[in-house]
């Protein structure tokens, strides 16, 4: 069995692969003190719940977009495990290029979501990352990384607002009932989701007409991250949502790596 760990900002996702399958799946809050044992104790609870046994992972595919995690799960995995872990960098072995001014700076996660969009759904394609950071990337249709646009998450620019302003709150961000609203609550949700659907869908659309230049084929949209199933519904612009597309990366890099 293959461990995956996607280690963002925010959130940890992990999901156990038999073969191509996903049997198991979580997601955890990034505690950036936690120490190797403590994280460790979680994963083996985790596993226990799920009727994992750790010797039956034979190998650990990583990406950490947290420095100074990096070592801690790189320990986890050697001490519990007795697994060396592969860490997604800008030298692995993936199954598209990599066509950017300075490649060592995409985080892994990054790398990760492009080679599994393009695997998974073709290319020209668009994945869209719904996290700490909302992040687009480009893969044209012969399977080349040609970068993309990072804008500020939802939850960061939702505690931005409310931190800053006295008389705001911090909501859920679920739909309001009309974009003009008669109340603060729905005033902030429909800020928060019509705007970012709006931005969602102009950046998508710049995206596309330069995509286009090179193919005439249709651009597929791949959205993920928890926010994703937010933003979809209101916009025609994004074809799938994948909750599951970095742990499916990490899978498709391992294998091009194992050897």
């Amino acid at each position: 069995m293959l461990l995956t760990i996607d280690v963002s900002n925010s959130t940890i996702k992990a999901g156990v692969f038999d073969g191509d399958q996903l049997v198991a799946f979580w997601q955890i809050a990034t505690e950036r003190r936690k120490a190797v044992d403590d994280y460790a104790m979680l994963f083996l609870n985790l596993f226990r719940s799920s009727n994992i046994k750790p010797k039956a992972i034979t190998g650990v595919s990583i990406s950490c977009v947290v420095p100074q995690l990096r070592s801690v799960f790189r320990q986890l995995c050697i001490r519990y495990l007795k697994v060396t872990p592969f860490l997604v960098g800008p030298d692995a072995k993936i199954a598209i290029r990599v066509d950017l001014d300075y490649p060592s700076e995409v985080g892994g996660d990054r790398i990760t979501n492009a080679s599994a969009t393009y695997a998974l759904y073709g290319g020209p394609a668009i994945a869209i990352a719904f996290g700490t950071a909302t992040v687009f990337d480009c893969i044209s249709e012969d399977g080349t990384y040609l970068g993309g646009a990072i804008a500020p998450g939802m939850i960061g620019a939702l505690e931005s607002l409310t931190e800053r302003a006295a008389q705001l709150f911090k909501v859920e961000l679920i739909r309001p009932p009309l974009a003009i609203a008669k109340n603060s609550m729905h005033a902030i949700q429909s800020g928060m989701i019509f705007g970012y659907t709006g931005l969602v869908e102009r950046l998508v659309q710049r995206l596309k007409a330069e995509l286009a230049t090179s193919s005439s084929k249709p651009v597929q949209v791949v959205a993920t991250g928890g926010l994703a199933d937010v933003i979809s519904p209101e916009t025609d612009e994004i074809t799938v949502v994948d909750h599951q597309l970095t742990l499916k990366g990490l899978r498709l890099v391992y294998d091009l790596n194992k050897d």
